[in-house]
């Protein structure tokens, strides 16, 4: 067995698992992410994160992410925030501007700092895609959605009761019209203008929040006119302030990120 150093981070309740790959490379992330994302015999996770080296010049550091069941995500907007105060806070790097290569491109974390630690983050998640496939009436009451790419693949479902994503989300992820699976949302515009959103996330079942997921919905008001360029997305544990700007139409996702606590783990390999 070999001992593995981790840090357990979370953005606004969504919680991983990170290792700093560069020091300490993990031979199967697959198998460990399971193992330790168990929430009663494990650490407990939303799944586990690789901070490493960029193997391209245009990005400073990379990441890979892993769900609780083992499958490789493509993106976590809210991991991105942790991995900045991670680099930034354990004096990885200096830099107040970080470009993070990711499986659906090289994101820039713009750090904002008090004490000189790192409190919030704004990404620039990119544009928006809307690559729809066939529309379906999703559950009772719903309605049919909207399908929007953040990098990775999201269904919103505005709608009075988002509390059925613990009846229904297991069921959308495996619909026949995503046949790699999708992150669900369920939405509900606020008296406030704020937008209450649950989430079912591919991959590890009901989540306290979702970067990604908060950027869809966000872009899913403004599409569907429930909502407009500027945003809080209100997720069972905490908010994110999302702006859909004129640069470029790029979406832009600010919020914390938090230390938990440190630990060692053990693998095999």
């Amino acid at each position: 067995m070999k001992k593995i150093p981790f840090t357990k981070m979370h953005g606004c309740g969504n919680d991983y698992i990170y290792v700093n790959a560069m020091q300490h490379p993990i031979a199967d992330p697959q198998v460990c992410a399971t193992r330790w994302s168990d929430r009663h015999k494990g650490i407990g996770s939303d799944g586990l994160v690789l901070i490493d080296r960029s193997p391209v010049p245009e990005a400073d550091f990379s990441m890979r992410i892993f769900n609780a069941d083992g499958s490789e995500a493509m993106m976590c907007g809210n991991a991105s925030r942790c991995i900045a105060k991670y680099l930034y806070d354990r004096n990885l790097t200096n830099k107040t501007t970080i470009r993070l290569l990711t499986l659906s491109g090289i994101k820039t974390l713009q750090l904002h700092l008090a004490d000189n630690k790192v409190e919030r983050v704004t990404v620039d998640m990119g544009e928006p895609m809307f690559d729809v496939p066939e529309q379906f009436v999703s559950c009772r009451d719903s309605g049919k959605g909207s399908f929007v790419s953040m990098g990775n693949p999201h269904y919103v479902i505005f709608t009075d009761n988002i509390d059925q994503v613990e009846e229904t989300g297991h069921i959308l992820e495996h619909h026949p019209a995503f046949p790699q699976r999708c992150n669900i949302e369920f939405a509900r515009v606020e008296p406030n203008g704020h937008i209450r959103t649950r989430v079912w996330e591919r991959g590890s079942g009901i989540t306290m929040a979702c970067g990604t997921g908060a950027c869809a919905t966000a872009v899913a008001a403004v599409t569907t006119g429930r909502g407009s360029r500027q945003n809080t997305i209100v997720m069972d544990g905490g908010s994110l302030d999302i702006e859909w700007a004129g640069n470029g139409n790029h979406v832009y996702m600010t919020g914390p990120a938090q230390f938990v606590f440190d630990g060692e783990a053990e693998t095999s390999k």
